[in-house]
């Protein structure tokens, strides 16, 4: 594990709840405090542009279903927001991401519309960035079983970066990807 990973996934453990995921009383997610570094203006800038991005979506145990998307980012607000509209045109799916940092508290919220519903999630992962990499995470329930959802961009440079989804159903003791997507910035022209 290369030295920035194992600092990130450090970070994330400082983020987890002390006392682990507990259920919330209507059988919802889990509400549980977690000490989120400050958000700020523009984090998600590198985001804006043209992207080509590699899905593998673990579909059962060891299996992964592999396939291609384009994403098309940019940033409103003065980098209060950030839109993004993926597309994967051989599976007839499009959908929206939408990041926004509530800039008195400086919490960074992501949400989902599918184009098939056109229905706006509540915030699926809240976060922010450290040392580079943005770490969101959330508690949630699967069937009766307490989880906590992370997600994680990282490996961010000019022209690349990935985005990954991982479960615990340990309290943080432990991961599982499910999703991971390497975006490539499309060429221009």
């Amino acid at each position: 594990m290369n030295e920035q990973r194992r600092l990130l996934l450090a970070g994330a453990a400082a983020l987890l709840p002390t006392a682990g995921a507990q259920a919330a009383s209507q059988g919802g997610s889990a509400a549980t405090p977690r000490r989120i570094p400050p958000g700020n203006p523009g984090e998600f800038d590198f985001l804006n542009g043209e992207w080509r991005i590699t899905h593998r979506r673990l579909t059962a145990p060891d299996t992964w279903d592999t396939f291609e998307g384009e994403a098309t980012c940019f940033g409103i607000l003065g980098g209060v927001a950030s839109v993004e509209e993926l597309r994967i045109p051989a599976r007839n799916f499009s959908g929206m991401g939408l990041r926004i940092l509530d800039v008195e508290a400086r919490v960074w919220s992501d949400f989902w519309v599918n184009a098939k519903s056109g229905v706006l999630t509540t915030p699926g992962t809240t976060g922010g960035f450290i040392d580079g990499a943005g770490l969101f995470m959330s508690d949630d329930m699967d069937g009766d079983t307490p989880i906590i959802v992370r997600g994680l961009w990282d490996r961010i440079t000019p022209i690349s970066c990935r985005w990954s989804q991982a479960v615990s159903r340990d309290g943080g003791a432990s991961w599982q990807d499910n999703w991971l997507m390497e975006w490539t910035r499309a060429p221009a022209g």
